[in-house]
Formats: C-alpha cells, sequence, structure tokens
C-alpha cells in the first residue's frame, strides 16, 4: 500500500510539516510513504489561458503522477484566514484539471495543526469540501492539534502521549480503510 503524504504549509518551520512527521513516524511498518514536499512540485497560480497555451507545468504533471501512485493521501493543512492555504488550494486546482483527476476513489486522512484554541478544525473542513467533490473518499475522523505552538518538542514530536496515541489510530484507520477498497 502506498501512501502519498503531504503538508499545505511551505514553511520550513510548519507545526503541519512536524504533525505529517509524527504521522509518517506512525505508518512507517504499515505502508510505503511516498513524502513530498510541495516545494518538489511548484507551479503558477492557476491560470487557464496558460494552460490552454502551454499546458500543465511541469510540477503539477509530476504532482498528478504521485497522487496517482499511490492508493490513499495522508494531508496536514494549516488554518489560513478560516479556511486552507492558497498554495494548497493552488496545487490540488493544477492536480485536478483533465483529462484525468487522479484523486477520484483515493481514501485520505486530514489533519491539521495550529496555534489557536480549534487546532485547524475548519482548514480540515474546506479541505474535506474540495476534496469531496473531487471523488475522494474522506474518513470521518480527522486529527486536530490546537495550541501547536507548545504541543511538540525539540525534535518535532507531540508532547503529549494522547495526542501521539490520535495520531497513530487515524493513521492505522487510513490504511484498515484504504486496504478494504483495494481489496
Amino acid at each position: 500500500m502506498k501512501i502519498l503524504a503531504f503538508a499545505g504549509a511551505l514553511r520550513a518551520g510548519s507545526h503541519n510539516r512536524k504533525l505529517l512527521g509524527v504521522a509518517v513516524e506512525a505508518l512507517r511498518d504499515q505502508a510505503d510513504v511516498d513524502r513530498l514536499d510541495l516545494r518538489e512540485v511548484p507551479m503558477p497560480p492557476y491560470d487557464g489561458d496558460i494552460e490552454a497555451n502551454e499546458g500543465l507545468p511541469e510540477g503539477a504533471r509530476a504532482f498528478k503522477l504521485r497522487i496517482a501512485a499511490a492508493d490513499a493521501l495522508l494531508i496536514a493543512s494549516p488554518e489560513y484566514n478560516w479556511s486552507i492555504p492558497g498554495t494548497l488550494k493552488n496545487v490540488i486546482d493544477w492536480a485536478s484539471r483533465p483529462p484525468n483527476n487522479p484523486f477520484k476513489g483515493k481514501v485520505a486522512l486530514l489533519m491539521g495543526a495550529s496555534p489557536g484554541a480549534y487546532g485547524a478544525v475548519r482548514s480540515v473542513l474546506a479541505l474535506r469540501q474540495v476534496l469531496t467533490a473531487l471523488g475522494v473518499l474522506i474518513l470521518p475522523s480527522t486529527v486536530q492539534i490546537a495550541r501547536a505552538d507548545q504541543a511538540f518538542d525539540e525534535a518535532g514530536k507531540l508532547k503529549d502521549p494522547k495526542s501521539t496515541a490520535l495520531v497513530e489510530k487515524a493513521c492505522a484507520e487510513l490504511v484498515r480503510v484504504t486496504g478494504l477498497m483495494k481489496g
């Protein structure tokens, strides 16, 4: 089983990159994880004129291939202004362009970490809406880490064992449901 894992944040010290790292570690012996840094697949803001005149940018083509090669998605998204970051929405918009939709039929686990009291709950809801429209089966359980600026230790691990257990349980569910969908 192959899982494409990425954070919607670009910042190197991002709480969501740390959260993704915890999840990838939880999946180590359960799945083949392709950890993507969105900087590896650069693309301009979506523009129909660019698409019409030049086709998909190289980054969008590479991103589509990595999505298509995966059985499932693991996405950790920050919350910007009660929604997902524009960069994350942009890569999804480019990758979903015809002639094929690599998202369709994938299973996804959504996570979010935020310094606020709600732990990116609104961005996860917004991301759920976008991905559902693309045919992704979103797991009902999500992971939200509130007060993320205090939640991680120096090594990027979650300080609270209950939070770590929540991530591990959600990742196990991703593996279980993806296995059912494949089988």
